[in-house]
Order: structure tokens, then sequence, then C-alpha cells
């Protein structure tokens, strides 16, 4: 019996687009800066800020090395967001309506400076905030771990209140599916283009 639906962020419920990120740095003038950034997971200072491995001055520190020449935090900050996009208003409303018959949850590598600006602004679409939609919350920085490593999916367990075999765990990456179903979670992969409405109906169906 799934009694939980515990999403993913980037790339199930929020589009985002690292090809816009990597220009955005180019065009700041950052070395490789293809090379900081997967499809999945960051690298570098990005990497360590999403893990809370290092604060939000730490990161910026520690970007501006990586520059031949001066550049101010919000231009970092402007230039890394561009990896998101946004999130369909059709999403908020079909995350309304699961909620009125799953516990709705969230589970994301993610980062300070992302999480406060542009992913808090995306939920206020419908006149809600970001709590509205889930009844309740992990990020990376705050597990201190990082998707597939099993720890944050235990942190989220606990911290949640949440039981592996109750809930359904929503990505899109099969790497951190496979990481979530070796601790008892059922999984369900959202490829690109693909609407996770339609995967959860389906799912649930068989």
């Amino acid at each position: 019996m799934i009694r939980n639906l515990l999403f993913d962020l980037g790339g199930v419920i929020m589009d985002i687009e690292r090809r816009n990120c990597v220009a955005a740095f180019d065009a700041l003038g950052l070395p490789d800066a293809d090379s900081f950034f997967g499809e999945y997971s960051q690298k570098g200072p990005f990497m360590l800020l999403e893990e809370g491995a290092i604060s939000v001055d730490e990161f910026h520190n520690r970007m501006r090395a990586e520059f031949p020449h001066e550049v101010t935090d919000s231009q970092i900050d402007e230039a890394f967001l561009k990896f998101l996009t946004g999130i369909p208003v059709h999403r908020l409303e079909a995350l309304r309506r699961l909620r009125e018959h799953f516990g709705i949850y969230l589970l994301s590598n993610t980062n300070v400076i992302m999480w406060q600006s542009k992913i808090a602004d995306e939920f206020t679409k419908e006149g809600r905030v970001r709590e509205d939609y889930f009844d309740g919350m992990v990020t990376s920085f705050d597990a201190k771990a990082l998707k597939p490593a099993p720890e944050i999916f235990i942190y989220a367990e606990k911290t949640l209140g949440i039981k592996p075999e109750e809930t359904l765990f929503i990505d899109d990456s099969q790497r951190n599916l496979d990481a979530a179903a070796a601790l008892g979670f059922n999984t369900l992969l959202v490829k690109p283009g693909e609407e996770f409405t339609e995967k959860i109906a389906a799912c649930l169906e068989r």
C-alpha cells in the first residue's frame, strides 16, 4: 500500500537546463565551466555547497579563486541560478490534488542559494508558498549528504517519519532510484519530457 509520494525536485517538479548554467559561467569567464556540472550532481565548490560542507560565503570565495578576474557574489549566483528554468503551474496543481490522497514529501539535492531564491519563488505562482505543497521536505544541505548516498534516504525516513515500503520515490536518475530501492523504497523513473502525474497514475494502477 503506497501511502506517501517522495519527490525529487529538479527534473521532476522543476524544469532544469544544465546548458544554460554552463553557458552563463562561460560568459562570466569561468575556465572549463562544463566540468563543474553533471546531469544529476555537481563537482567542486558546487558539490560542497549542496552537501552542506561549506557556507555560502565559503562557496563564493572558492568560486572567485577559479576565475582569472574579479567577479561578485551576485554575478556568481545569477549564473548558478540559470540551472533552473521553472515549475509549470499544472505541476503545482497536481501536487495539491495528490496531497488529498497521499502524504507528499520532497527529497532534493540542492543548495541554500537556489533554495532561498528561485526555488522558493517558483512555488508562489498560485499565491501559496513551498510549504503549502508538502507534508515534509529534506534537502541535501540539511542532511549533509547527497543522493545516491544511503545516508540521505535514511535521514529522510527518520526526519519525515515515513516507511520505505509505504513510499514511492520519484526521481529522474536511475542511480538514485537504485539506491532508494536497496533500502526498501518503491521507485518510479521520470525521464526528460515525461510528466510525473501520468507516470504515477500508471504506476499505481499496476
